[in-house]
């Protein structure tokens, strides 16, 4: 297969990633504030709210199947981006409604959050189905540490420039604000998505079998087929374990440093720079480690997905030895090993979900996506519930405080361990036979 996405078309992506960024980010961010701190609300309900936008991605391999049907991907990242900016808005109205009719708010606010997280399945899983068919595999954990990146800038420059434009506070500024956010986010995406993706299939591959693979296959025909490829399963269920343990210890690390070690809530938060920093070192690296001379890797994505889970498992036992040995720990240095481990294993896992999307049988890359994507969705939308009530839980049969974390972060390395396990495992068996000659197929034999 011919690909056509050269660093232009892949910035051009990342833009409407980082769009989409920022449209969440002052959803599940902002609004987050305004309903505990302005509007007096219990933190359980942005958190439900939260919670909610994640199960609703359940839809994504739904939403893959469209994409698949149609042969097109830009019809269904322009149209989530639309419903992404709705809900955003509806979000923002619904909580200034909150202040005057709570109940009301509230069911306003179930809906709009729903409506963020099919937006966010439709547009997110197209965008990344695109760059799996169009991108070199040279490319790809490059491809996927650039977007992603720019994804994290879209939170910034929109965490910063709205949170100016929102002082003075009221409702209504709060409604102007995420209006022009989403309205920005989605003219954006249009410039940035317009005429990238060309025709219906990438340049050099015969439609006519692609279009027939795809024809008259109802949703639940082609998911059963997906979820009986080997591969695909296994790599469901470690991105669904491996991110279970990636966002079960993001809400505890900082209560962890406060209650066993002392931290200030300053030094606590200082924490999240740190560990982010690790973050986005094994990003790099593993962007890196994709190209060398000639374009050959320096280890394989499976080696790195184990690798990255295994030190993950390493770093949270150090957080297990910290609630036990207390200050003389070297915590700090701990936590930055714990997000450069979390940062190479997810690029790495990003990169194979890529190459892993079109192996199997043809035009079935938007199910395998969205199925990945519904993976880790849920996986994140229960990470912090259970992370958090496991450290309750842990503290109420566990006196010391240090302890009862520790026992948390140990049950978390153990999930990533079992992780390891799963990634070690994808790809060694032969994928289902395609019915016809899939992108995938192609792309390999090009090579």
């Amino acid at each position: 297969m011919k690909t056509d996405f050269g660093w232009p078309a892949i910035l051009r992506l990342g833009l409407v990633q980082a769009c989409l960024g920022a449209v969440v980010v002052l959803t599940t961010s902002t609004l987050n504030r305004v309903m505990v701190v302005e509007l007096a609300l219990p933190a359980l309900l942005p958190g439900a709210l939260v919670a909610l936008h994640y199960l609703v991605q359940v839809v994504r391999p739904r939403m893959g199947h469209g994409s698949d049907s149609g042969g097109r991907r830009t019809p269904w990242i322009i149209g989530g981006m639309a419903l992404l900016g709705a809900g955003g808005f509806g979000a923002a109205c619904a909580t200034a409604l909150m202040a005057s009719h709570p109940f009301a708010g509230v069911l306003a606010a179930v809906l709009a959050f729903a409506v963020l997280g099919i937006g966010v399945s439709a547009a997110g899983t197209s965008l990344l189905v695109l760059l799996a068919q169009r991108v070199e595999a040279s490319q790809r954990a490059s491809a996927a540490t650039t977007v992603w990146l720019m994804m994290i800038a879209g939170f910034a420059i929109t965490a910063g420039v709205a949170g100016s434009l929102l002082d003075p506070f009221s409702p209504s500024r709060l409604m102007a604000v995420s209006a022009a956010v989403s309205i920005a986010a989605f003219v954006l995406t249009c410039v940035a998505i317009n005429g990238i993706e060309g025709g219906a299939v990438p340049p050099g591959t015969d439609p006519a079998p692609l279009k027939a693979a795809a024809a008259g296959v109802r949703f639940r025909e082609a998911l059963a087929q997906v979820w009986a490829e080997p591969a695909a399963r296994r790599f469901t269920l470690f991105v669904f374990i491996s991110m279970l343990a990636y966002s079960a210890q993001d809400l505890i690390l900082e209560p962890f440093a406060g209650s066993a070690l002392g931290f200030t809530p300053g030094e606590s938060t200082r924490l999240s720079g740190i560990q982010h920093a690790g973050v986005l070192l094994g990003m790099v690296a593993a962007a890196l480690a994709g190209r060398g001379r000639n374009g050959q890797r320096f280890g394989s994505l499976r080696s790195w997905q184990i690798g990255g889970c295994l030190v993950s498992a390493v770093a949270l036992l150090g957080l297990v030895a910290a609630g036990m040995v207390g200050t003389s720990w070297p915590f700090k240095a701990n936590v930055f090993l714990l997000g450069a481990a979390n940062g190479a294993f997810s690029i790495a896992a990003i990169a194979a979900m890529m190459a892993l999307a079109s192996e199997g049988r043809a035009s079935r890359e938007g199910v395998r996506m969205g199925l990945w994507g519904a993976a880790q969705a849920v996986a994140f939308g229960l990470g912090g519930l259970l992370g958090t009530a496991a450290s309750d839980l842990a503290r109420a049969f566990i006196g010391t405080p240090g302890m009862a974390y520790a026992a948390v972060f140990a049950a978390e390395a153990a999930l990533f361990v079992v992780a390891a396990g799963l990634a070690g495992k994808v790809g060694r068996e032969p994928a289902s036979r395609p019915v016809s000659l899939s992108v995938g197929e192609a792309g390999l034999k090009a090579r």
